[in-house]
């Protein structure tokens, strides 16, 4: 037996996904096929969505508890915003920064492998 191929009946090989017509074989649980309880995007749409509620809720949460007034001050403009917007907004501020920092690394790095790739 070839060591590049391993057969599906040896121990600890992987079973093949397609059959000899390159067409996917059908999963049978007999088989070893996949997961039926396999994560999939709808699972991960549903687990980003109770995640996006909860902070929703501790959010709510903080605002509600820091009504405050806080004197402001920025490039000249003075005022009185309650302490949570003015927190809120300054959070939003810095991941706006972070992610165009991000965001500029990304483009950089895609201009670099577009180049590599010309070059070759």
């Amino acid at each position: 037996m070839s060591t590049e191929h391993p057969s599906p009946t040896e121990p600890g090989s992987a079973t093949s996904d397609t059959s000899a017509t390159g067409s996917p074989a059908p999963a049978s649980p007999s088989t070893g096929g996949k997961d039926p309880l396999r994560g999939s995007r709808t699972s991960g749409i549903w687990t980003a969505t109770i995640a996006l509620i909860v902070v929703l809720i501790l959010l709510s949460i903080f605002i509600l508890q820091n009504t405050n007034s806080v004197e402001v001050s920025y490039f000249g403009w003075t005022g009185q915003a309650p302490l949570s917007a003015t927190l809120l907004i300054a959070a939003a501020g810095g991941a706006l920064l972070v992610a165009s920092a991000g965001a500029l690394r990304i483009l950089q790095l895609r201009r670099r492998v577009k180049k590599e790739r010309k070059r070759r």
